[in-house]
């Protein structure tokens, strides 16, 4: 898979993407669509507000409806009417979650449900056979999340990513090769797998994934086990160390992440791609991402404003509605609230990205970097 470079300021790079359900327009971020829906929204909504790619998750997907299902229904483009882009995860993070409840071998891991404690077993195949059910555009390879945590446990850990990482590549190759079973409704052929650089804060470790997971030769690369904890200076070295051992001509995504301001910070050290649940999430309760800085809706001095959320912002909820009715109608616990909520925060992230887009394009992105910083630090 390879990058489109058409302009870069500094180490920020403005490229697209070529998939199977359309061009992506880079740098990116990519809506949470947990279990093939976004909170509050219809998928035509979010495209409406600029929404180029969702993210599937896989292991909540895998427990429900189950992958054999959303195969069936044509895969998760077509159960959930998307005809856009999309990226499901591996599971590898959510395993992190359940660390009271999860075994891990060499073959995979073993956890409790949350749904109903029954025992499931993932392995780097059993992921990556979900995420070709599924039939998202791009996939993630299955890995461990492994935190800060003492030096020798990581490199156990980032080794044990690796392996898993080729088990998911050969898996996956060897499924593409064997066309005639492949599923004609889904675009397995064509998906493209990502490799997943950890070794949490240590910059030998993060250099040595990155090398191995490069020379078995993925399509894109991601850099995983960050925003988990490490203060966020640490997060930017840990990215600024890393991308260079990446290839340039290739997608680099940073995992979970983040804020505006982590958003701006990374794409000035050269990274593509983002995801992150805080816009839909922090809308849910609440807090919002506007131009003047983060907004909290329920509180008091906005009972009597009568003016837009954002007066900066186009979405239909900034040109429908006050701030006053949404502090009503979230105050009074009604649906309503995160539907209109949740449809501006992630307008305000896409509109960011296409912000950060133009301002590469015409070699301003440092005045839009400080910006940002201003407007939320």
């Amino acid at each position: 898979m390879k990058i489109k470079l058409l302009h870069t300021d500094g180490k920020a790079r403005r490229g697209q993407l070529k998939t199977s359900h359309g061009t992506i327009e880079t740098p990116f971020f990519m809506t949470i669509a947990t279990v093939g829906a976004i909170k509050g929204l219809e998928p035509s909504q979010v495209k409406e507000v600029g929404t180029q790619v969702l993210l599937g998750n896989t292991y909540h997907l895998h427990l429900k409806p189950s992958s054999e299902i959303v195969r069936d229904a044509g895969g998760l483009h077509k159960f959930m009417n998307w005809n856009g882009p999309m990226l499901t995860d591996s599971g590898g993070f959510q395993v992190f979650s359940l660390a009271k409840t999860r075994k891990i071998t060499e073959e995979g891991v073993r956890f409790n449900s949350h749904i109903d404690g029954r025992r499931i077993m993932l392995t780097p195949e059993e992921s990556m056979r979900i995420q070709m059910n599924l039939g998202a555009d791009m996939i993630m390879a299955f890995d461990e999340c492994k935190a800060n945590d003492e030096k020798r446990k990581v490199a156990e850990s980032m080794e044990l990513t690796t392996r898993w990482s080729k088990r998911s590549l050969d898996f996956v190759r060897k499924t593409q090769a064997e066309s005639e079973e492949m599923n004609p409704h889904l675009p397995t052929k064509d998906q493209q797998l990502f490799g997943i650089v950890q070794g949490a804060i240590y910059e030998d470790l993060r250099k040595k994934s990155a090398q191995d997971l490069v020379s078995l030769g993925f399509d894109g690369y991601a850099i995983g086990g960050l925003s988990v904890g490490e203060k966020e200076d640490t997060m930017y070295q840990m990215v600024d160390f890393t991308l260079p051992f990446l290839p340039e001509d290739q997608p680099r995504y940073l995992m979970g992440v983040g804020t505006p301001v982590n958003i701006v910070e990374t794409v000035a050290r050269g990274v593509d791609m983002f995801d992150c649940v805080l816009p839909t999430r922090n809308a849910r309760h609440g807090y919002m991402y506007t131009s003047q800085g983060v907004v909290n809706i329920r509180n008091a001095q906005y009972k009597n404003d009568f003016t837009p959320l954002d007066p900066n912002c186009e979405c239909p909820t900034c040109a429908n509605y006050t701030r006053a009715y949404l502090r009503h109608l979230i105050n009074a616990k009604e649906l309503l609230s995160h539907s209109l909520l949740v449809r501006h925060n992630v307008a305000y992230y896409h509109n960011l990205m296409k912000r950060v887009r133009e301002a590469i394009e015409e070699d301003r992105f440092e005045e839009l970097r400080q910006e940002v910083r201003e407007t939320f630090q």
